[in-house]
């Protein structure tokens, strides 16, 4: 595959290694191994990408350089949040559960009403987890709390009390 001269092997290698973009990293990736003189059979050998692919990469980064492998914006549906009410949504998450929820966690049910009653969208449970992790939020939860625990006397509890265990004996051998 002969690939045009616009940057060294190592130039490639160094700026696929930098993106945190994975596929555009691919790419590059597969452009510094055409540069090195691997064949297209290798390359997706190499890879697992299909030849067509390969080709596909190597033909756009000759014709426009690096800028030819980057992702290029795709249609799809718009989003139901617009991106002012996402960053509302990010505080009413951010700032827990109210008094008006009721609980003192908050968990995904609890997320899919707050959308529908505070901001009139309506999503299935599987679209909230899938929003959070958009937003980077995780869908861990924390052990919940009771509302009338006190953080003060449990660290007194855990100072002061006594602990249920014992050591264990020395270690006895059985007979073999």
């Amino acid at each position: 595959m002969t690939v045009k001269a616009r940057h060294c092997t190592k130039q490639l290698l160094s700026l696929a290694k930098k993106q945190n973009n994975k596929r555009f990293a691919v790419r590059v990736q597969t452009v510094a191994l055409a540069k090195q003189g691997f064949t297209c059979p290798n390359i997706v050998q190499m890879t697992g990408y299909p030849r067509r692919t390969v080709q596909r990469w190597v033909t756009q980064y000759n014709k426009a350089g690096i800028k030819a492998l980057r992702d290029k914006p795709r249609a799809g549906r718009p989003a139901k949040l617009s991106v002012d009410k996402q960053r509302e949504f990010c505080a009413r998450i951010d700032a827990g559960p109210g008094v008006s929820d009721g609980k003192p966690t908050l968990y995904g049910r609890d997320i899919q009403q707050i959308l529908e009653r505070e901001f009139g969208v309506l999503y299935t449970l599987d679209g909230v987890y899938k929003l959070l992790h958009r937003l980077g939020y995780s869908w861990l939860k924390p052990r919940p709390r009771h509302e009338k625990a006190d953080p003060i006397v449990q660290e007194v509890f855990k100072k002061t009390s006594h602990r249920g265990w014992k050591r264990s004996p020395e270690t006895i051998l059985a007979n073999i």
